[in-house]
């Protein structure tokens, strides 16, 4: 592996954070679709939004699969504490996540007004908790959590639940609910199409509000995810191009250009997770407050040889993920169209 212009530690550290970017990216529509379910009021408008992700929703999340089995292979010392420490936080996200499925499949198995309500708010309140516990997850890994010697999750539950990963929390929603509402744009016509497009402007300042409070803790309380950035000015570009695309998406939408305003959103979301990276290499979780406790992409790697065989294996699989979720998206690209075999 001499030829390769990065070490394998490095490169994998790449793969696992294009993984779990990808995943947010994706589910983080369709979790924004539920975000924003019960502002929905007709039974038809609901069934648009079930049908708006009913056929892509499944495969978003092998996106979380592929990333937690990356992390296994890559960083087994990392994947044994991350779900360890936060094993409550990740069984409260497996139960969203099932709650969620199950609201999908069920809604529409009976005509009844409470079954369908019920189910409702069953997928909402699940899409909610779920976008809520990414973002604290993410709030604890960049802020950082305290481990012992032995890499070890040292703290609580209430360890995790502090200011800074709970305002991560609200961001996520913000961003997903963001997210969800410009998928819902591209995929509505007709008059729901326009109520759909009064949601973006109001999710997008929430949004920004919540980034910017978000980003002015960061400054003051987590000063280390920013050192690249101070060190590296070059990386502010990335900070600019987020801006850019945040601020195409209303002229997108004003101009009625779908496709744009949600390519906008990815990219945006995309950069983001970038920053992200950026601002924690080489840590893929940051110990406090004993720093020398941090795990990275060396002390809680795997083997050379075992990163070397999965890159082969992961040039193999990641393009048949990523031609698999070209082709569904191709197939069920246009406007939803209620039928009989609709959810």
């Amino acid at each position: 592996m001499d030829w390769l212009p990065i070490d394998l530690n490095t490169l994998w550290f790449l793969l696992v954070g294009v993984l779990f970017a990808g995943y947010a990216i994706l589910d983080g529509f369709d979790l924004g679709v539920g975000v924003l379910h019960l502002f929905s009021r007709t039974d038809e408008e609901r069934r648009v939004n079930l049908n708006a992700i009913g056929p892509v929703w499944d495969g978003n999340e092998v996106w979380l699969v592929t990333g937690g089995g990356a992390l296994f292979a890559a960083f087994p010392e990392v994947y044994a504490t991350v779900f360890s420490g936060f094993y409550l936080a990740f069984f409260a996200l497996l139960a969203g996540l099932i709650f969620r499925a199950v609201a999908i499949d069920f809604r529409s198995k009976l005509k009844y007004r409470w079954w369908r309500q019920a189910w409702d708010i069953s997928f909402s309140c699940a899409s909610i908790l779920c976008s809520f516990i990414i973002g604290v997850a993410m709030g604890n890994i960049a802020r950082g959590v305290p481990l012992d010697a032995d890499y070890e999750y040292a703290g609580t539950l209430w360890t995790l639940l502090n200011p800074y990963a709970l305002w991560m929390g609200v961001t996520t929603v913000a961003l997903f609910a963001m997210h969800g509402a410009i998928y819902l744009h591209l995929k509505t016509a007709g008059d729901y199409h326009q109520k759909v497009r009064g949601w973006i402007q109001p999710a997008m300042i929430a949004f920004i509000l919540c980034y910017a409070l978000f980003t002015l803790a960061t400054l003051l309380y987590v000063p280390h995810i920013t050192d690249a950035l101070r060190d590296q000015p070059t990386y502010f570009v990335l900070v600019v191009l987020v801006i850019l695309a945040i601020a195409n998406i209303p002229r997108a939408i004003y101009h009625d250009q779908g496709w744009l305003a949600f390519l906008s959103s990815v990219v945006a979301m995309a950069l983001l997770m970038g920053l992200f990276g950026i601002g924690m290499y080489p840590y893929l979780i940051y110990s406090i407050p004993e720093t020398a406790n941090s795990l990275d992409i060396y002390n809680g790697a795997s083997s050379t040889k075992t990163l070397g065989i999965m890159g082969i294996i992961a040039a193999i699989g990641v393009p048949l993920v990523l031609g698999y979720t070209a082709i569904i998206y191709w197939i069920f690209r246009g406007k939803v169209r209620l039928d009989e075999m609709s959810y």
